[in-house]
């Protein structure tokens, strides 16, 4: 079912839905009046709705039920992701939305590759914003997780440290594996940090521990910057009873 989203409750049980979304319902969906669609309020709540039709431009939506998304976690999730090189953020942010994510917190590593400037980087965030609202609407997420701007990795540790469970999954970790971090305590917000493709300082390493974070192992194989936050993310979302 078509699902779309909005900011704020509908107004007197109907929704008008403006700009590109209201282009896709009438002119790509070809919808008709009475068809069913999914409108989503961004805080976590879904309503059942019908269309009632075109009005100067405006997708008309008669609510007609709602409900909790079924599509939202119960654990809220941030990854703090080290900027990659090329367009693997595009992936990443898809993936990670769709695994769950509340959250995905660019940063710069010592180590990252990828060092746009702030010019470029707005762009870049932009594009993850959009990728990030398409992927929840493909997926049936309740909201449109948040890809924010750009940290430095002292402003991401500092971030990540609020969670309840703050994991640094570093790829020299020999003792702590994720499994014994995720089973040790029940939490209600994680927080993930990613290195870049070269991995972690060992400076950064310290870094986080002094600030409280939890350095854990993927395992013994290294994985590519692309593959350990989906992993990660799995893992989490597995855990906390969300698969």
């Amino acid at each position: 079912m078509p699902r779309f989203f909005v900011d704020g409750a509908p107004a007197q049980g109907v929704f008008s839905i403006t700009g590109e979304d209201a282009h896709h319902i009438a002119r790509v969906l070809r919808m008709q009046p009475g068809e069913a669609l999914t409108v989503c309020d961004g805080s976590g709540l879904d309503y059942a709705c019908v269309y009632a039709g075109n009005e100067d431009g405006a997708a008309l939506c008669r609510v007609v039920s709602s409900a909790p998304s079924r599509g939202e976690p119960s654990v809220e999730a941030t990854l703090f992701m080290a900027l990659p090189k090329g367009d693997k953020m595009d992936f990443i942010v898809q993936k990670a939305v769709e695994l769950g994510a509340a959250r995905v917190v660019p940063y710069t590593a010592q180590r990252s590759v990828s060092r746009p400037d702030a010019k470029a980087l707005a762009r870049k965030t932009a594009r993850w914003r959009k990728i990030a609202r398409e992927a929840a609407m493909q997926c049936g997420r309740g909201r449109v997780p948040d890809v924010a701007d750009g940290v430095s990795f002292d402003e991401a540790v500092r971030l990540a440290a609020e969670a309840d469970l703050p994991l640094f999954f570093y790829e020299c970790e020999k003792e702590t594996a994720a499994k014994s971090a995720l089973s040790a305590r029940p939490f209600r917000s994680a927080a993930l940090m990613i290195g870049p493709e070269g991995g972690f300082a060992d400076e950064e390493a310290e870094a986080a521990r002094r600030a409280g974070l939890l350095s854990v192992s993927l395992g013994p194989r290294i994985l590519r910057c692309e593959t350990a936050p989906l992993a990660a993310l799995a893992a989490v979302m597995y855990e906390s009873g969300n698969f």
